[in-house]
């Protein structure tokens, strides 16, 4: 997908032909040489991200990578592969894999076998492994022999390189001792001293070593493959959740099923009890409950009436729905979601950058090293096939592919698993914040509270019964369109069932409301309002309200037939999660701190309820900025969690910002991760996560690092059979990727 922004372009092209890191360090070193053009290609997800002016096109970005050896196009979308007709072979790619590690490991076994089992070494038995060794070292290593030699036309050598040199020296060797030399004689021994498992009658053939490198490798390539595919499992999971096909309703009541991607914005279309809901859009018709735990992570269905938003791709679980579409295609919140993952996929972190670079000049030092062994082996006097076994060993035990895999396997596990649970991470570098971050600062309108009024408390007088007192103040206030009003009215609904209609209903300006409710004169509002009507409250409704408006509250006073009955305190509701996520959060090390444009007694009564003791209250949105820059004097590195649009610069100029799902474009688009689902619980686990990932890409990169470092001087030193380092070179891979994978695991602590 190709997009423009101010006279630059962006594409992401899919690379094919990529065997190890250092194939991608050519291709993005290539692509960077060319004028006006910033790339970066990652050997994990086998992508190139491509910024480029106007005066470059595409098709010269793709024949740059074609001429450097490689393959390259605009890739299709997975949710297309998926609906396309017939589908696609999820396995096709690993088929052909999958068959030549067969073959080898199939023939390679007995060949190992006779070599290191003095009991299997029948007369002439080398010309039997010679037979056996021939379909391994062309027809399964014919993938290192053909990267190896399109490498070679363009004047490079990779990964692949190594492997090619290495099996085929071992193979023409062994070739020449049997057809020129005694090895093919019984009763030769193998005169090399320092090679292990060897026995009398191996003469100087080294075909197990040929076979069971091919072998080993193979494997390691094929289960870093399918360990790559599950890596990437969780984006494909969340580009397939969105429904196929939709029910589209017309003006007439006629219904028609399309594709869903051919509805447009304005279109209403029906969805039934266990239908997922088709796109973004607004409730016009029905309740229900829809689960959103694919998309949050939330396990609780959330219930949506008309007027309430829904988002596409989450299921109805009650009863039946009609939506009128307000996002569509690339808009949604399903899409949305899944371009912050994979750019975060895509992108790498300063480690990766330096690895990325090792393994862009490691394939010519390790030859080089390996003609250095070869001189000093040959000099020290010890032999041409002690020379020759050293050098093998030391071009196979090389191996950048872990360097390569260490970020970006990781990256795509944890921002996959991120997804899973409504935790959205924007990068590497994100990464990396969140384990320096002491102090978070939290908004609170929609962040620590729920962001709408609430009925919280009702206190009545004597003889009065409070679902008296709902039923009848809700019946007024549900012809108001107030936040206070509507907050009565909702909890009249929820708790004092069918609400009656009130007659002679006036608005007064400023005090309240008041109308005739079954035969009763019904007042609702200030107590202004109540004494303007010859009505006082009564010494214990009087200390209610007043204990109300101290802790920040709204006080409403309700009266019917000319007495004061009751007190509502109305207020922005402290989210149930939010005080079990302070703690959560002062368990990272974090110091909370409450951040709002509320008055001070409001502010201090919810810091109070969550257990935060640094309060900023009456700050205008313009000074948010000012509050964050001020903590960041002080020293401190600093997360901030918001949601709305004043939220937004302050997200931009914290350390780290995190955006709740829930909120608006502004502040998702500012913060660096995004928490789908509006419970603060997720701001911990999204921290937790964050430094899990960067936690198992820092053991990633030293397990890369550290066994080159010991691998290549026991190599060269000539402790290591060339079949062992196969081996271990191989594992190197399979470890990192694996080790990847068990973020995999990640749970939410409310999980």
């Amino acid at each position: 997908m190709t997009t423009t922004t101010s006279g630059a372009a962006d594409v992401e092209l899919a690379i094919g032909g990529m065997t190890c890191a250092s194939c991608a360090a050519r291709i993005e070193k290539k692509l960077n040489r060319m004028d006006g053009v910033e790339a970066t290609v990652n050997y994990a997800t086998e992508k190139a991200k491509v910024t480029f002016r106007e005066d470059v096109s595409v098709d010269d970005l793709i024949a740059t990578v074609e001429a450097t050896g490689y393959t390259a196009q605009e890739p299709t979308p997975i949710r297309t592969e998926a609906e396309a007709e017939g589908g696609t072979d999820p396995d096709g790619e690993l088929r052909p894999l999958r068959q030549r590690l067969l073959t080898a490991v199939v023939l390679a076994v007995p060949v190992i076998a006779m070599s290191m089992v003095p009991a299997l070494q029948f007369t002439y038995w080398q010309w039997l492994s010679l037979a056996l060794t021939v379909p391994v070292v062309t027809y399964a290593a014919w993938p290192f022999h053909r990267a190896a030699w399109t490498n070679a036309r363009h004047g490079a050598a990779t990964m692949d390189t190594l492997i090619s040199v290495g099996t085929s020296a071992a193979f023409l060797w062994s070739l020449w001792a049997l057809f020129f030399g005694t090895a093919g004689m019984p009763g030769m021994t193998h005169p090399f001293e320092l090679t292990v498992g060897r026995s009398d009658g191996a003469g100087n053939i080294y075909l197990e070593a040929a076979a069971g490198v091919t072998a080993f490798i193979l494997a390691g390539r094929y289960f870093e493959a399918r360990s790559k595919r599950k890596a990437g499992a969780a984006l494909k999971a969340l580009l397939e959740l969105g429904a196929k096909d939709v029910t589209v309703l017309h003006g007439d009541g006629s219904e028609l099923t399309i594709p869903t991607g051919e509805l447009k914005v304005g279109d209403r279309f029906l969805v039934r009890p266990g239908e997922k809901i088709a796109t973004d859009g607004v409730v016009v018709e029905g309740t229900s409950a829809v689960d959103a735990s694919m998309l949050t992570g939330e396990s609780v269905p959330v219930e949506v009436a008309p007027g309430d938003a829904v988002t596409g791709a989450t299921l109805n679980a009650g009863g039946r729905l009609v939506v009128e579409a307000s996002r569509v295609g690339a808009d949604t919140q399903l899409a949305r979601m899944a371009r912050l993952v994979e750019d975060a996929q895509n992108g790498k972190a300063a480690a990766q950058r330096l690895a990325d670079r090792i393994s862009a000049v490691f394939v010519p030092v390790v030859i080089g090293l390996a003609l250095a062994t070869l001189a000093f082996w040959l000099g020290n006097g010890s032999g041409l096939t002690a020379a020759f076994t050293a050098a093998v060993a030391v071009l196979i035990i090389a191996c950048p592919c872990a360097l390569g895999l260490a970020t970006p396997t990781a990256l795509m596990v944890g921002t996959g698993r991120g997804a899973q649970l409504g935790i959205l991470i924007k990068g590497p570098e994100v990464l990396e914040t969140t384990r320096k971050v002491d102090t978070i600062v939290l908004d609170k309108t929609g962040t620590v509270t729920t962001g709408r009024m609430t009925v919280l408390a009702i206190h009545t007088a004597d003889g009065t019964d409070k679902a008296e007192v709902l039923r009848l103040a809700g019946a007024l206030e549900h012809s108001s369109e107030h936040p206070v009003a509507r907050a009565v009215a909702d909890a009249a609904a929820s708790e004092a069932g069918p609400l009656p209609t009130p007659e002679d209903f006036a608005n007064i300006a400023g005090l309240g409301v008041q109308g005739i409710v079954d035969g009763r004169a019904v007042l609702v509002g200030r107590e202004r309002l109540l004494s303007e009507s010859a009505m006082e409250l009564t010494p214990a409704l009087k200390r209610a309200k007043e204990g109300a408006e101290a802790a920040g509250r709204t006080a409403i006073a309700v009266a019917w037939d000319g007495e004061a009955r009751a007190v509502l305190e109305v207020a922005d509701a402290v989210k149930e999660t939010s005080p079990e996520a302070v703690r959560r959060l002062r368990a990272l090390g974090l110091t909370p701190i409450l951040l709002t444009g509320d008055n001070r007694a409001v502010a201090e009564a919810v810091a109070a309820e969550v257990g935060i003791e640094t309060v900023y209250a009456e700050v205008m949105p313009q000074d948010k900025v000012d509050v964050v820059k001020s903590l960041q004097a002080e020293g401190r590195s600093v997360a901030m969690v918001g949601d709305g649009v004043n939220d937004a610069a302050a997200l931009a100029q914290a350390d780290l910002g995190l955006a709740m799902g829930t909120g608006t474009d502004a502040a998702i688009e500012a913060g660096d991760l995004t928490l789908v689902r509006g419970d603060l619980r997720a701001a911990a686990d999204a921290i937790r996560l964050s430094r899990r990932t960067l936690g198992t890409i820092k053991s990633n990169l030293f397990w890369a690092f550290a066994y080159n470092v010991a691998a290549l001087p026991l190599a060269a030193a000539g402790l290591l059979n060339p079949m062992i380092a196969g081996a271990a070179m191989a594992f190197s891979s399979v470890f990192v990727v694996g080790n990847s994978l068990r973020l995999r695991s990640f749970k939410a602590a409310d999980h």
